[in-house]
């Protein structure tokens, strides 16, 4: 067995592992909750660490804490920040719902690494000093998130953006036939088919800007119940400002206490934007891989990168990973959502009790979302290879072209055309000039697939 040491905590002696950082109420909760073996996102635990340190700071200049302890919770949490001791923070996800348990996790690192021989530094007494766990973890959540998606995800999705939106304009000229129910319809120029997604995708950084804002409104200063007991009054204030300067955030004490304790609205409409965007990019992901379909029995118009072989058994088989890996993401991110709803509906009274798997949730799926978004751009928009003769062919037998001749000969006598054209697997100008007694002149203009994009009536 390894070494162990007897810590205390307000419920007696306990055995923790000898070269732990933390304390007795963290080691409660590693015997208490062995779930998933999930520990808390580092991310989290960097935003814990964060709010300790603006928080030591604030009540110094307060003079609630003394300069000795107040210097040493800041560097103890600086290292913190810095990605320092990762390991010592082994709490499941599952645990107490309030998130008690991490929060005097990083409280019992701290001042470990805060304390000396001529020095003792408290986990409850100056590290968490004018705070509480509940308002702390909220706090937590929505610094975290608010720093991912500013610093991971919106560049990410802006690249990909930009990504899209160059390939569009090197694909101008190739005009293909559009689709509606999977079934042939009039064509469209492959740059407005990616023009669509790039909006999908710019209507989402909109959207998680918007979201932000909220997620900018602090619970800290709540204290235990939304009352701000044992916290100075100008604490919230500070903290925030502080940490506004720090992140370049727009960070403030939110309007209410209450809402931020006892509910997550704000995190649950991140989660909603986080949603929407994973239906933008399961969208990409699947017209990637109808277009990249056959090479041969598919659409084949476009030839996706090959990255691996794709089967154990058929050799030359060549899959779409990356945008199979995309869909799993928008998948995986569709059900944190799900959950996270779940969650947000858990606020009891001054409490909501599902705060550690809003965190876990929310911030996985910024993470894989960044990811993935990054990897689309790479490795599938920016390599794929147009096939135009695959995409020539059906053009011109496209009997839906005949949609063109509508204002001139009637829809049920275009509708006759198309019947026939198909049939005999003619291309439709051929049988259009049989059947309408127009020149092969005004129909080669009509039925021009190039000006059918540009839309409008016929002169």
């Amino acid at each position: 067995m390894s070494e162990t040491r007897i810590e205390r905590d307000s419920m007696g002696e306990l055995e923790v592992p000898a070269s732990a950082l933390y304390g007795a109420q963290t080691q409660r909760a590693v015997n208490n909750f062995p779930v998933s073996g999930q520990p808390m996102p580092a991310a989290f635990i960097r935003a814990v660490a964060r709010i300790k340190q603006a928080a030591a700071r604030v009540n110094r200049e307060l003079g609630q804490l003394d300069d000795a302890r107040a210097e040493a919770i800041d560097a103890a949490a600086q290292a913190l920040i810095d990605g320092e001791h990762a390991d010592q923070f082994p709490i499941d996800v599952f645990q107490t719902g309030s998130g008690t348990s991490s929060n005097m996790n990083v409280n019992e690192v701290i001042a470990h690494l805060a304390s000396r021989d001529d020095l003792e530094v408290g986990p409850n007494d100056h590290v968490n000093m004018g705070q509480s766990s509940n308002d702390v973890v909220p706090t937590a959540i929505h610094l975290a998130a608010a720093l991912m998606v500013k610093e991971h995800l919106q560049p990410a999705m802006t690249y990909l953006k930009a990504t899209i939106e160059r390939k569009a304009d090197a694909l101008d000229d190739v005009v293909k036939t559009g689709r509606t129910h999977l079934m042939d319809a009039m064509p469209v120029r492959m740059s407005q088919e990616l023009g669509g997604w790039a909006s999908q995708v710019g209507q989402a950084i909109e959207r998680l800007e918007d979201g932000l804002g909220r997620v900018s409104r602090l619970a800290l200063g709540g204290t235990a119940v939304g009352t701000g007991v044992n916290a100075h009054p100008e604490f919230a204030a500070k903290v925030a400002e502080r940490l506004a300067t720090e992140t370049h955030l727009p960070l403030r004490p939110n309007d209410s206490f209450f809402a931020s304790l006892g509910g997550q609205d704000a995190a649950v409409e991140l989660s909603g934007h986080l949603r929407t965007y994973a239906c933008a990019v399961m969208k990409i992901s699947n017209d990637l891989r109808w277009m990249n379909s056959g090479p041969l029995a598919g659409l084949g118009e476009i030839e996706l990168e090959a990255l691996q072989p794709g089967s154990s058994i058929m050799p030359g088989k060549v899959n779409p990973v990356i945008p199979e890996s995309a869909a799993q993401v928008a998948a995986q991110v569709i059900g944190n959502d799900g959950a996270i709803a779940v969650a947000g509906q858990s606020g009891n009274f001054q409490l909501n009790v599902m705060l550690p798997l809003i965190a876990r949730n929310l911030l996985e799926s910024i993470t894989l979302l960044g990811n993935v978004s990054r990897l689309l751009a790479d490795r599938a928009i920016a390599t794929f290879n147009v096939r135009r003769d695959n995409i020539e062919a059906p053009l011109s037998r496209n009997p839906i072209l005949v949609t063109a001749l509508n204002s001139v000969i009637g829809y049920d006598a275009a509708a006759q055309v198309a019947k026939k054209a198909y049939q005999a697997g003619r291309p439709i100008i051929d049988v259009a000039e049989e059947e309408t007694g127009l020149s092969r002149d005004e129909l080669e203009t009509l039925l021009d697939p190039a000006r059918l994009t540009r839309g409008g009536v016929p002169e």
